[in-house]
């Protein structure tokens, strides 16, 4: 009789629990993508990607050009100008994969320029949607954007309006 009556308040106990949390989502590329000011870092960021692209397909043609010519004149080249002449090709690499590194590498130019723009705007974000759970006492907020899956949402858990609204963003 004890076990029944210590299963039956278990039991009650786990679906009251069940019923005291609450859950909600939100959709972080909706939200940034209707920030004027994270439009505006991402195309600052788009333009500068695009800058280095094209110094970095410069430098390759350039070295592409050399290794032609090269391959073209082996046959007719002495030891010491061939010698020369590949380590011209090897620095030529060398600079093409340093300018690479510095551009575009997880230290790079680009990845800091990233974090000095966008970051400070996902924190917002951040911080607004952990105030908005707090205040309605949410126990877990999903990022419908992340790589999580959601196979249905109800829209009225849809937080993202609420979070754009405290951004001070209006429709």
């Amino acid at each position: 009789m004890k076990k029944f009556i210590f299963i039956g308040i278990f039991t009650l106990l786990c679906i009251a629990s069940g019923f005291a949390q609450k859950y909600a989502y939100v959709d972080t590329d909706v939200i940034l993508s209707k920030l004027p000011a994270y439009v505006a870092a991402q195309e600052q960021l788009d333009k500068m990607s695009e800058k280095y692209q094209k110094e970095l397909e410069t430098l390759h043609n350039e070295l592409d050009l050399i290794y032609k010519d090269y391959q073209a004149e082996v046959v007719l080249l002495s030891q010491d100008l061939k010698k020369k002449r590949e380590e011209q090709i090897v620095n030529k690499e060398k600079e093409y994969k340093k300018l690479q590194r510095q551009y575009f590498g997880p230290e790079g130019d680009l990845a800091k320029k990233k974090e000095a723009l966008i970051k400070p705007i996902q924190d917002e974000v951040f911080s607004t949607i952990q105030g908005i759970a707090e205040q309605g006492a949410y126990s877990i907020i999903f990022d419908k954007a992340g790589s999580m899956t959601m196979i249905y949402t109800n829209p009225k858990f849809d937080l993202s309006d609420q979070v754009l609204q405290k951004l001070g963003y209006k429709n």
